[in-house]
């Protein structure tokens, strides 16, 4: 149809008939005897983002042919609304297991935007080589603490880190209840660790690591002694996030009898996180250690031990030291022992795309102590963009009731980019308060 006659009066009411035709024709298509067509046009519908077409595609996620159904999914996933939830669980039950994992990605890009990326595609042919990549790295990303996931869907991914039809799909939802610091799944994430796939125990010990449930850290303990490296390092490093005290005979007896290095380290930076552990005279030891990560260590633990006549050592250690990763964990100690003065130099290191991921962590642990907390404060209204943004999600981490117009009042910043790391800061701690 020529554009002119388009222009004509009544036009605008004959253009709206003619797409709903085509709709209408393509719905009809996801029926069509030739699969090809059947992709085609769950393909088209899934484009156009319309949660009214998810019934219709739904229909199909009982199809003969397995690329339909993959098919289907995939527009189940880019259409992305509440309304995606039901069937994306109905298909984490398919038997192939590229389907399986596509569902379950989908779930949690519901709660996570972007998770599904762009080489999301409904084609089965590289699935699980591509799978088998995605495993060779940890995944660090998880959903902010305020967003509340439906426990519905935590016992759908549960359902195949137990049941799934390949060690694959299992590990990708044990993944996936990390990211969704999936509570509910933990029954069967205990169950994986007992596996004998070092892919699903890895997926499983790091998410438990997420979720964060002290309780549950204690069932990693048997796994310190794994054969495999990879296993052991994630069990001692998951021993130290959720300070399980109960590991600490089995950390020195590592940092003391292991013959790899990686675990002797990993072994001291675990034990270093607890903070009554006991083990002040090896912290003290390995402060002058050539390995510039185990001086680190051995400062967090000394700082964490809380002994004061050991601030001057750590001091007359900072004035030392060349690295600044090092020379960050021996000014926290200070703070933690009572130096104030040092508290602006962690501060000041949220200015550095290379440090401030180390800056950032020793100031949550740090403001929770009261003196601490109300010192930044003062950085979070009249610091640089980046301290406003790096500090927010300290203070949304261990803030009180009395942060709460300090984010208030940062939510009204005049850069948007602050104001967006207010807004969500606020979001989680009042959801955590």
């Amino acid at each position: 149809m020529r554009i002119r006659q388009l222009l004509r009066p009544g036009a605008p009411l004959l253009l709206a008939s003619l797409l709903a035709a085509g709709l209408l024709a393509q719905v009809e298509e996801l029926k069509h005897s030739n699969p090809k067509k059947r992709m085609k046009a769950a393909q088209k519908l899934g484009g156009l983002g319309d949660p009214q077409h998810i019934a219709a595609l739904r229909e199909l996620l009982k199809d003969p042919v397995a690329d339909v159904r993959a098919t289907a999914v995939d527009s189940i996933v880019r259409i992305g609304t509440q309304h995606s939830l039901d069937p994306l669980m109905a298909a984490t039950r398919n038997s192939i297991p590229g389907i399986q994992i596509m569902a379950v990605d989908g779930l949690v890009n519901f709660y996570k935007i972007g998770y599904v990326g762009k080489g999301f595609k409904a084609s089965l042919k590289n699935f699980g080589r591509d799978v088998r990549k995605r495993f060779a790295q940890p995944s660090e990303v998880i959903i902010e603490p305020y967003l509340d996931v439906s426990p519905d869907v935590v016992k759908a991914i549960a359902r195949v880190i137990d049941g799934g039809s390949s060690m694959e799909s299992r590990a990708n939802a044990a993944r996936a209840a990390g990211v969704l610091r999936g509570q509910g799944a933990l029954p069967e994430l205990k169950e994986a660790l007992r596996s004998k796939d070092t892919i699903l125990i890895l997926e499983a010990v790091r998410a438990i690591e997420k979720i964060g449930d002290l309780k549950a850290g204690r069932s990693l303990t048997f796994l310190l002694h794994d054969l495999d490296e990879n296993v052991q390092l994630a069990v001692v490093k998951a021993m130290g996030q959720l300070l399980v005290k109960e590991s600490i005979p089995e950390l020195v007896g590592l940092i003391r009898m292991s013959s790899e290095k990686k675990i002797r380290r990993q072994a001291l930076i675990a034990l270093a996180k607890m903070p009554d552990s006991g083990q002040r005279s090896i912290f003290l030891r390995y402060l002058r250690d050539k390995d510039h990560q185990v001086r680190a260590a051995a400062a967090e633990g000394i700082g964490r031990a809380g002994e004061k006549q050991d601030s001057k050592t750590i001091l007359d250690a900072f004035a030392k030291e060349r690295s600044e990763s090092a020379r960050l964990s021996m000014a926290f100690a200070a703070v933690h022992l009572g130096d104030m003065s040092y508290l602006s130099y962690l501060v000041d290191s949220l200015n550095s795309l290379f440090h401030r991921g180390e800056a950032r962590p020793f100031l949550v642990e740090l403001s929770r102590k009261q003196e601490v907390l109300s010192e930044l404060y003062d950085p979070l209204a009249n610091g640089t963009k980046d301290q406003k943004k790096e500090l927010s999600h300290v203070i949304s981490v261990s803030g009180d009731r009395e942060s709460l117009p300090h984010l208030e009042k940062l939510t009204h910043d005049a850069d948007f980019k602050v104001a967006q790391a207010a807004i969500r800061a606020l979001r989680n701690l009042q959801a955590r308060l």
